[in-house]
């Protein structure tokens, strides 16, 4: 009889690492010379200025050109698309107070070991976000609380992005998933993080040993994913272990 997990592995197409796929979507976005790409840099910061004066400026600010270049690639170079974007993720870093995240601000979810950025990166070079999702419990844990775990951990897992490195690796683990462990409204907190806040930030996500439990919720959640579906690949530890690292730069969770 084929276990629970297979079942679920089956049922998805597994989406191989995405490192190349990414890259040929950003070049074939790009406009035709460095010149022009600056234009574009200099007009929405413009834009920005005129439209949005209140923005915060300096890093992750409405003049930060890195930034304001990532949100331009993400939107295809489209100023006119780029600019409400960009607007709505400064404006969100200042209101959620994201500069202000630190680990002892977040230190009493952290220290349940429920999520974490891993010392290493994988054999893509890509900074590594686990997490494990027996530890998360929303009937119990504060909402809010998991939500600036989330984001602090996610602005630590993109700081780490080395020199012309562009994602992350997600990787869920589900062994031990249950019931009570499913939070819906989290998970749409998730995506949104990564489709306004940190667009193409995500280049795969592992779902790891899914049981037949896990089944009804990716249901739900798949649709939302939208085309980040492409993005997700069940798989189970050994995988992880003899795909995406080294044997010494395994995570502590999937050394056994």
């Amino acid at each position: 009889m084929m276990t629970a997990s297979c079942y679920v592995c089956r049922s998805v197409v597994r989406a191989p690492p995405l490192k190349s796929r990414t890259a040929v979507r950003c070049q074939s976005a790009a406009p035709p010379g460095a010149t022009s790409t600056s234009k574009l840099v200099l007009e929405v910061k413009e834009r920005l200025a005129r439209e949005h004066p209140g923005l915060p400026t300096g890093r992750n600010g409405r003049d930060d050109d890195d930034m304001v270049l990532w949100f331009l690639k993400d939107r295809k170079f489209s100023v006119d698309e780029a600019v409400p974007k960009l607007t709505k993720a400064i404006k969100w870093r200042q209101e959620f107070g994201v500069s202000e995240l630190s680990e002892e601000s977040v230190k009493g979810l952290y220290q349940t070991g429920k999520a974490y950025v891993h010392d290493s990166l994988d054999v893509y070079g890509r900074p590594v976000l686990v997490v494990v999702a027996a530890k998360h419990f929303p009937s119990t844990q504060d909402p809010v609380e998991n939500q600036k775990l989330c984001a602090y951990l996610v602005e630590k897992a993109v700081s780490r992005l080395p020199s012309g490195a562009e994602n992350i690796l997600g990787i869920f683990d589900l062994r031990g998933f249950r019931v009570e462990n499913g939070d819906l409204q989290f998970l749409k907190f998730l995506i949104d993080v990564f489709y306004y806040y940190y667009p193409k930030r995500l280049g795969q996500v592992l779902f790891v040993d899914a049981p037949f439990v896990f089944q009804p919720m990716w249901q739900v959640v798949k649709p939302l994913l939208k085309s980040y579906a492409s993005l997700v690949r069940f798989c189970d530890a050994e995988t992880v272990r003899k795909e995406y690292f080294k044997e010494e730069t395994v995570p502590p969770d999937f050394c056994n």
